[in-house]
């Protein structure tokens, strides 16, 4: 990295920061404010996000297709954030200052959302659509409140999502350690556990508040548990190990690009060229052959056009050190198991449909009390926590004396296995709507999409559990796949590209829903009407079937390899720092 782009500390000042890291911060003892702090903010956002459709139908009025698109886009928002909280925080802030600032924004915009349901001036009246009334669709100003309020707390998921699960690991990587490794995977699966639990509070106990006592109590409870979630995170300030960010990454990812393509005239040089360009001290000397043509980037014309006097590149935008390049190809070469990853998503992300579902079947749990319809995810996010659970304990002992794999099975084995899995759920859940729909046609509901019939909404909890298993290896296996495999500089980038795939699915589900509805509409009534009974979702379900199904095909033709050597980069880092700010800059040739 060029001076600019690194920490202006001293170098008797890292060594004492680092230091003080091995021995006094960081430990399981910051374990209970990272977790609550994502636990605490997917309790509110999940439980906000589950009834959520049912709000804006009863209280603005809105349709179901309406009110499902809407959702829609608030999850890909959800989902697409992290990102650029992930860079925020690699390049520029530190995950600490991104997490902070996040909790803050998400709790600003469930206290607005909280103010929609308490001022009844923030929404439409109240009408009963059952009865005939014409109902007064919201206004504008009342749907930019509500909009500021999902808009707010997408921007601040975006700050905790991509950070939390890295700013944990980096309270406990510890490199001298050879049991490191173990610890972070169990690390990786027990903080997914307790999302989990955390969602299913979300599912049951506030969507039954939501349910029972209304949405001003059903609001504010989230709110609060976002308030203290903050609280909790900010309380451990002293005690974390904070990494520093590469204060450059983002903007090094479009130099790299640029430095390439006004090189692109040079030719790609022999094996024993030795101009390359990167900081001395630095084992990233000469990049390797995997997309050749950035490496132009590094390629020094010239010494004495585009080296300056202390050592380092004239023009950052012409040219890049090689550390830059290998940055941006490893990010690039895991785009292709990345992308199989949005169907999945797609999957996992689609909860307006099997909710709606279940207000047309039978719900009761006991003979005087019924589960809320969207409660029924529960069944998802139990499979998911006990799965991890004998997993992470049983399985993983047991399969690891076979494979020798510390973690049990390979990544590619276990992303490979959730998709499956998803497959299966898919066509289980196309099986189980032919069932209901004709079911209701035979007890006279067809034209009544309020009907509920004698079917149990039992039926549903299998396609649940599979989709909960299905996550359980694939979105598991992301993230210790972008984990292991990029640089310690890069991870929050590389746990929001799990967020980013599933962001991606929210948006190719919705061109599915809007796609199919278009075309079968010509020919009667649309597929995915707002009618069950009338359309066929069975049909839906299946076409996401196969498209999985392809998907899947083309998982089968990525290759799994490692993509990152590990240099160790926490010394390595330190020793650049030293370097950019003793001014011992130069320009390493390799033989």
């Amino acid at each position: 990295m060029v001076a600019e782009e690194m920490m202006e500390v001293s170098s008797e000042k890292a060594k004492t920061t680092e230091e003080v890291a091995g021995r006094k911060l960081g430990g399981l003892r910051t374990m209970p404010f990272i977790i609550s702090n994502e636990t605490f903010e997917k309790v509110a956002s999940f439980g906000l996000h589950a009834n959520m459709i049912l709000y804006l139908m009863h209280e603005y009025n809105m349709e179901l297709a309406t009110g499902t698109c809407i959702l829609f886009l608030w999850s890909a928002a959800t989902n697409f954030t992290p990102i650029m909280g992930a860079f925020l925080a690699d390049s520029h802030f530190g995950r600490f200052r991104v997490i902070a600032l996040g909790s803050v924004v998400s709790l600003l915009g469930m206290v607005l959302l909280w103010l929609t349901a308490i001022f009844p001036q923030a929404r439409p009246p109240h009408c009963d659509a059952k009865s005939g009334e014409k109902c007064v669709p919201p206004s504008y100003a009342q749907l930019m409140l509500l909009f500021s309020a999902f808009g707010l707390m997408s921007i601040g998921s975006g700050g905790i999502k991509p950070c939390s699960l890295a700013f944990g690991a980096d309270q406990l990587y510890k490199p001298e350690n050879p049991k490191s490794a173990k610890i972070l995977q169990s690390f990786f699966n027990w903080y997914y556990a307790s999302v989990g639990i955390s969602v299913m509070v979300a599912v049951t106990v506030i969507v039954y508040i939501q349910d029972s006592a209304g949405w001003i109590v059903g609001f504010g409870v989230p709110a609060g548990l976002m308030l203290l979630s903050t609280f909790l995170f900010l309380f451990g300030y002293f005690l974390y190990v904070k990494v520093p960010p590469n204060k450059n990454l983002s903007a090094g990812f479009v130099q790299v690009i640029a430095a390439a393509w006004k090189n692109r005239h040079l030719d790609l040089t022999p094996k024993n060229f030795d101009g390359w360009y990167s900081l001395k001290g630095s084992k990233l000397v000469t990049p390797t052959n995997k997309l050749r043509y950035l490496n132009k980037a590094c390629m020094i014309r010239s010494c004495e056009k585009d080296i300056g006097p202390d050592g380092l590149a004239i023009d950052e935008w012409c040219l890049c050190t090689v550390r830059q390049v290998e940055e941006l190809k490893v990010l690039i070469s895991v785009l292709p198991i990345w992308s199989t990853g949005i169907m999945i998503g797609v999957i996992i992300t689609q909860h307006s449909i099997p909710v709606v579902q279940a207000t047309t079947m039978d719900r009761h749990l006991f003979p005087h009390f019924q589960l809320p319809a969207a409660s029924f995810s529960l069944f998802g996010i139990l499979t998911l926590t006990i799965w991890v659970a004998i997993y992470d304990r049983i399985l993983v002992p047991l399969i690891s004396k076979y494979t020798g794999r510390p973690g049990g099975l390979s990544f590619k084995q276990r992303i490979g296995t959730g998709l499956v899995l998803s497959c299966l759920a898919m066509a289980v859940a196309s099986e189980v709507e032919r069932r209901r729909r004709n079911t209701a046609i035979q007890e006279g509901f067809e034209n009544n999409k309020h009907g509920v019939v004698t079917m149990s909404a039992w039926w549903l909890v299998p396609q649940y559990c599979l989709i909960g298993l299905a996550e359980a290896f694939n979105a598991i296996g992301q993230i210790e796949f972008y984990y292991f495999q990029f640089p310690k500089s890069m991870s929050s980038i590389a746990v929001a590209l799990l967020s980013l795939g599933f962001g991606m699915g929210s948006l190719v589900g919705s061109l599915i829903v809007t796609v199919m509805n278009n075309v079968t509409k010509k020919g009667g009534e649309s597929w995915v009407s707002s009618n069950l009974n009338q359309g066929h979702y069975d049909y839906f379900y299946l076409v996401v079937t196969i498209f999985s199904m392809v998907n899947f095909l083309a998982y089968g033709c990525c290759e799994e390899k490692k993509i990152w050597d590990d240099e160790g980069d926490d010394d390595q880092d330190m020793k650049e720092k030293e370097m950019a700010k003793s001014g011992d800059h130069s320009v390493f040739f390799s033989a």
